[in-house]
């Protein structure tokens, strides 16, 4: 009775929508006990609603599935179990699957299919081909990872080829515990969408500590409506930002305006000495500041962090007469690039 109990128990995650869009909580990599996964699969969608998420794809392996002999069925299954269950917990439910090859060009993810058995292919590009032909969205899996990419991350001549073909669309730029700057530069030079997943194969509360504040790693999708429809417009047109940690990794004229709906700043009181503000942090995230280049003669904070849904006064002293300025620091945590952070400025 308690399992049942905590399974219906929601945890909504509090962050903002754009203007135009709304943040979907979305998570396109997991597994289940038909592939390498050791759930069944209506406990993926159990725990997609208590993490708060929107959607999910459970993208069981094509090529390895050590549990055959104990689970037969197709590459269609594991979806097909979790539609009835899905549907009774409104969380959209994306068919897709896991191209499973070794380095080049390693794991993809393919995900608004059709039907996932045609993928079982020999050759690698056919099974490519044929998502490309029912029109999957494809993005590679950890680039980084140690087992396959031991000593770099690195684009292969493969993966030129797969994304001249129009065979790859995004790249996870975190997966599970696993950080990739490098993708991020990548899925900027090319125009990739970014990905963040939690490509889990235990139950989740094994890989996460909910009660210590973490979360699983996952893509906010900002799409013009809650559907699969609005789902693959967003995907399509790049709208995503990859939540792992504490760390919001995404593009910089999405991550702006995304910040400026964390945080309410009002004006307290201002003199000749300097003006006092109050910032809020009125969702669920970290935000991290730090000081950047500035006019010396303006006063303010070297570091400073808003936690969650928290009100802060700030201080901004003024020397030698001055009446205003401009208040610069980076939003640390706020990945726009390799190692750099969102710029920005309160103007005083």
């Amino acid at each position: 009775c308690l399992m049942s109990g905590q399974a219906q128990r929601r945890n909504e995650i509090q962050v903002p929508d754009l203007d135009g869009y709304t943040t979907l909580k979305c998570d396109f990599h997991m597994h289940s006990v038909f592939s390498d996964g050791l759930v069944w699969p209506t406990v993926r969608v159990d725990e997609a609603y208590r993490d708060g998420l929107d959607a999910i794809s459970l993208t069981e392996h094509i090529e390895y599935r050590p549990h055959k002999q104990d689970v037969v069925s197709d590459h269609n299954r594991s979806f097909d179990l979790c539609r009835e269950q899905a549907e009774k917990l409104g969380i959209l439910l994306i068919k897709g699957s896991e191209i499973t090859r070794a380095m080049a060009p390693g794991h993809f993810n393919a995900i608004f299919l059709s039907d996932s058995n045609p993928l079982e292919q020999k050759d690698y590009k056919d099974a490519f081909r044929e998502a490309k032909k029912q029109g999957a969205f494809m993005f590679w899996n950890h680039p980084g990872w140690d087992s396959q990419q031991p000593d770099t991350t690195k684009w292969w001549p493969e993966h030129t080829a797969l994304y001249q073909e129009g065979c790859m669309h995004g790249i996870e730029v975190a997966n599970g515990h696993l950080y990739m700057p490098e993708a991020i530069q990548w899925c900027l030079d090319k125009n990739l969408t970014m990905i963040g997943t939690s490509d889990i194969h235990q139950p989740i509360q094994t890989d996460y500590d909910f009660e210590k504040g973490e979360h699983r790693t996952m893509t906010f999708v900002f799409a013009k409506e809650r559907s699969l429809q609005g789902i693959r417009e967003a995907l399509d047109n790049r709208r995503t930002a990859a939540y792992f940690h504490e760390l919001l990794i995404g593009r910089e004229d999405l991550l702006r305006p995304f910040f400026e709906k964390c945080v309410k700043i009002e004006e307290v009181s201002r003199n000749e000495q300097g003006v006092t503000l109050s910032i809020t942090n009125v969702t669920d995230l970290v935000l991290k500041l730090k000081k950047t280049a500035h006019d010396t003669l303006l006063v303010y904070f070297r570091d400073m962090t808003l936690k969650p849904h928290t009100r802060y006064t700030v201080r901004i002293g003024f020397k030698q007469g001055i009446k205003g300025g401009d208040v610069n620091f980076e939003v640390t945590n706020f990945i726009v690039a390799p190692d750099k952070g969102l710029k920005y400025t309160i103007s005083l």
